[in-house]
């Protein structure tokens, strides 16, 4: 279930941005919020597992139209400055709320109840909350009205992601040996390739290959990609240790990484106040660094042994990492592009954040299968699996420290004169203010044509 969600979001959330620019942040955000309410509904009712993954895969389209169209909202709202930060840092912050109050509802749910009252009630909750945000938002012009969007692009791109994921996650159960493997692995390389050839040509990109000139942007990106293929795994054998080997309850599991809830939260308010103060590079670093050691204290624990010892401290710092590196990279990127292209920002951060989830547990999951196979211990491939998880966390601090070199980044408003007059014909816009609180009133404005 985890992997198939995060698979269909990850890889759609790459196209979601400009679709946004083209057709409407705020369309797009209602379509997502639709499509998602209505296959979580579903989910709740389906006869079998193979249905169950289908169904949920197609939730996480509605989730990758919803993520980079929220961000792109928030940044074209708030000019780079103190509140687009502070609100970016609140947007990262409701990940681990959300992620800590699903896992006690279902927990409950698990108990006490049927699971199927868990879709049900997320899937009316999200009704509220995106009719809502439908019926209060004002009207919107599109950023990029009159631009077009890569369909061809949008194919490449996609198929692309989606192959290259699924050869990864499908390995541990049938094996390299089959030719199929490594034949998808080889089309999903040519198609990335085809992808990149064709951004480099179009007018209309579905992601501007200029976003990556900023100096170290791209050995950024990289990081962050390896960061949340790191915190993938962290998370994934974490729960299988807590319920596998100790056999913990869903709710036991919940109650366990009530830390994760505190701790994460802070930490995405942590990253929006240094990101002006501190090197980019710095800040991800401390979220590496976070990542590297939780997966230590996970892969050295013995078999059984009490939560306060090696448990608890692995939880508290795994939840520094995703939401320092999170806000720090979603700030840089948001502040790294034009007004009209923050959806191609939120894409680009978005679509690193949860594929690198599912492609870490795709390389994760080999390891573990291949060693536990070996070795006949299952427990070994748990730990082999978080060692590759440290490897990873390893390396992406490497390229952090030799390779990224990005300024602090310290203004406030737009660089662009032309950003600045956009907000006068465009809804979701406001000229920087420092004694005004952008974001509070979305202005309606008259249709341009």
């Amino acid at each position: 279930m985890l992997t198939s969600f995060s698979l269909t979001q990850g890889t759609f959330v790459l196209v979601s941005g400009r679709l946004g620019a083209v057709f409407g942040h705020k369309n797009m955000l209602f379509l997502g919020g639709s499509v998602f309410t209505i296959f979580t509904l579903i989910n709740g009712f389906v006869p079998n597992y193979i249905a169950f993954n289908a169904i949920r895969a197609l939730s996480g389209i509605g989730g990758a139209l919803i993520l980079p169209n929220a961000v792109a909202m928030i940044a074209i709202t708030n000019p780079p400055g103190r509140w687009r930060n502070l609100s970016l840092g609140f947007f990262g912050a409701s990940a681990p709320i959300g992620g800590f109050i699903g896992g006690m509802y279902i927990g409950l749910l698990v108990e006490y109840s049927e699971v199927k009252w868990f879709f049900v009630g997320i899937a009316a909750v999200a009704a509220i909350v995106f009719v809502s945000l439908w019926t209060l938002g004002p009207k919107e012009v599109p950023v990029d009205r009159h631009g077009k969007f890569d369909y061809i692009g949008a194919l490449l791109g996609t198929s692309a992601l989606i192959i290259f994921n699924y050869v990864w996650n499908q390995a541990p159960a049938v094996g390299w040996a089959q030719p199929l493997e490594y034949t998808l692995l080889l089309v999903s390389v040519l198609l990335f390739g085809l992808f990149i050839a064709w951004e480099a040509r179009t007018p209309h990109p579905i992601m501007p290959l200029a976003i990556y000139k900023a100096p170290s942007f791209g050995a950024l990106l990289l990081v962050v990609l390896l960061n949340y293929m790191s915190m993938g795994t962290i998370l994934w054998y974490m729960l299988l240790w807590q319920q596998n080997i100790r056999h913990w309850s869903v709710l036991h599991t919940a109650i366990g990484w009530s830390p994760f809830i505190v701790v994460a939260t802070l930490g995405s308010l942590l990253a929006a106040w240094l990101v002006p103060r501190v090197a980019a590079q710095w800040i991800v670093a401390i979220g590496t660094v976070t990542a590297a050691i939780s997966s230590l204290l996970l892969a050295t624990m013995p078999r059984q042994q009490i939560y306060w010892a090696q448990m608890f401290p692995a939880t508290v710092f795994m939840a520094l990492c995703p939401d320092l590196t999170f806000t720090a990279a979603q700030i840089i990127a948001s502040n790294a592009v034009r007004r009209h292209e923050q959806g191609v920002a939120g894409s680009l951060i978005g679509t690193l954040n949860l594929y690198g989830n599912s492609l870490g547990l795709g390389f994760a999951a080999t390891v573990e299968s291949r060693v536990a196979k070996d070795h006949g211990d299952t427990l070994l491939g748990y730990r082999s699996a978080l060692f590759f998880g440290l490897g990873i966390s390893l390396v992406a601090l490497l390229i952090d420290v030799f390779f990224v070199r990005l300024v602090k980044d310290e203004r406030e408003g737009w660089d662009d004169a032309d950003d600045e007059d956009e907000e006068s014909t465009e809804t979701l816009g406001r000229r920087s203010d420092p004694d005004h609180t952008p974001g509070v009133e979305l202005r309606r404005v008259a249709q341009v044509s």
